[in-house]
């Protein structure tokens, strides 16, 4: 059978640059740093200080106050996105096939301040007496249910946990149940909500986090003096759309998504494999996948986490995949303005890659100061860059050695 084309046609995330991807992705050009002191606790006597926290978000006001508190934050943060990228897309649920439209969206862990709550209130008046909601609320999966519960999506409805490359194996899981003729409409993505005593302290005790305390100097991908990388927090959302029925209800295409990848390093469950081996397969098989040559490639919206460990990898897993070409290539890793929103990092810079194609724009690597010999390609420091861009990767690299690349292409109309 053929395989189908496939196309974005809506877009929405909340993240720590921007309460919408209009805005977002205008901060994203211009370098605007989204982190900052942790205000969700108090973090005297902690050692991290710093995160990319969401800010002035109002779930009550989305939701209703009755329905917010029946949802941990991630699930609030999965239908913001969710409901600005339904608007985006135009789509008239009342004419469409509901049986035909489905959900897969991710989350790395789930309702984590729930538990924290849960277990604080359970030491204090005894196990039964948690609160009746706390299940429904730290189910990774409860994000996904309640978007098709919301649009009233009947197709396949499905949350990928895959740490750091959920969001992106979401995207491309999504794209392929289009192409493969299972679904004419997918909405997926990826939604996170972890910068909660609990999950930082787990992160610090492993010694992954930076603990940096200026936040222009503490998500530095690529940069010598890295050191860690910072917590965010936010959601991403993208309709997936096959192609003929996009066309036949005029749609906004932002971009099509090619082809994608997902592949694991079967090595350790932090650690990436030597030399960026995995992450090198899994860009090699995605290029293979949307049928690409290396040299199609423009840019990289790469993982960048700002670990000494996964930049160094990956600058090598990019020279292994791409030869020659990855001197010609430009590469910039969002992460050092939004921090890293495990989960839901994949699909927001999904959508920050389909609007870098869209607007011929390559968003910078913000804080980069000390070059590193190990990270030596072209990593966009600083200030974004104009460019004629056709092909792009969006690459997530998950602990437990899971790899995740989505390729895109500029929608030539």
């Amino acid at each position: 059978m053929e395989k189908r084309r496939v196309v974005i046609t809506g877009v929405g995330t909340v993240n720590p640059i921007g309460n919408s991807a209009a805005e977002a992705w205008a901060a994203a050009k211009a370098g605007k740093c989204g982190i900052g002191p942790i205000t969700r606790y108090d973090t005297a006597g902690r050692k991290v200080k710093l995160a990319g926290e969401v800010k002035n978000f109002d779930p009550d006001t989305l939701l209703g106050r009755r329905e917010a508190r029946k949802m941990d934050r991630f699930t609030q943060l999965a239908l913001a996105a969710a409901d600005e990228a339904m608007a985006s897309s135009g789509i008239d649920r009342g004419a469409e096939d509901l049986d035909r439209c489905g959900v897969l969206f991710a989350s790395g862990i789930g309702g984590f301040a729930t538990v924290e709550e849960a277990a604080q209130r359970a030491a204090e008046r005894g196990f039964d007496a948690v609160s009746p909601f706390m299940i429904p609320m730290i189910i990774p999966n409860m994000a996904a249910g309640r978007i098709a519960i919301r649009y009233g999506f009947r197709g396949m409805c499905s949350c990928v946990a895959t740490a750091c490359a959920s969001g992106a194996n979401a995207v491309g899981d999504a794209f392929r149940y289009i192409r493969d003729g299972y679904a004419e409409v997918m909405l997926c993505g990826g939604a996170e909500a972890a910068v909660t005593p609990l999950a930082m302290g787990g992160f610090t005790a492993m010694k992954a986090l930076s603990e940096s305390t200026d936040p222009l100097r503490a998500s530095i991908p690529f940069d010598a003096e890295r050191s860690g990388f910072v917590m965010g927090e936010g959601a991403g959302a993208l309709v997936l759309e096959e192609y003929g029925h996009a066309r036949a209800r005029g749609a906004k295409i932002y971009a099509e998504v090619a082809g994608c990848a997902a592949n694991c390093d079967a090595y350790h469950i932090t650690a990436p494999a030597p030399g960026g081996a995995g992450g090198a397969a899994c860009m090699a098989q995605a290029l293979s996948d949307a049928g690409l040559e290396p040299e199609s490639v423009d840019y990289i919206n790469v993982h960048g986490t700002s670990t000494p460990l996964n930049d160094a990898c990956e600058t090598a897993a990019i020279r292994t995949a791409f030869g020659k070409h990855a001197d010609r290539l430009m590469v910039s890793s969002t992460k050092s303005m939004t921090g890293h929103l495990l989960g839901a990092a994949g699909a927001v810079e999904a959508i920050f890659t389909a609007l870098a194609l869209r607007d011929g724009f390559v968003p910078p690597t913000i804080g980069y100061k000390v070059p590193d010999p190990a990270c030596d390609l072209d990593v966009v420091p600083n200030q974004g860059r104009a460019a004629d861009i056709r092909v792009a990767l969006s690459n997530s690299l998950g602990f437990g050695g899971h790899n995740a690349v989505v390729v895109l292409k500029r929608w030539e109309g």
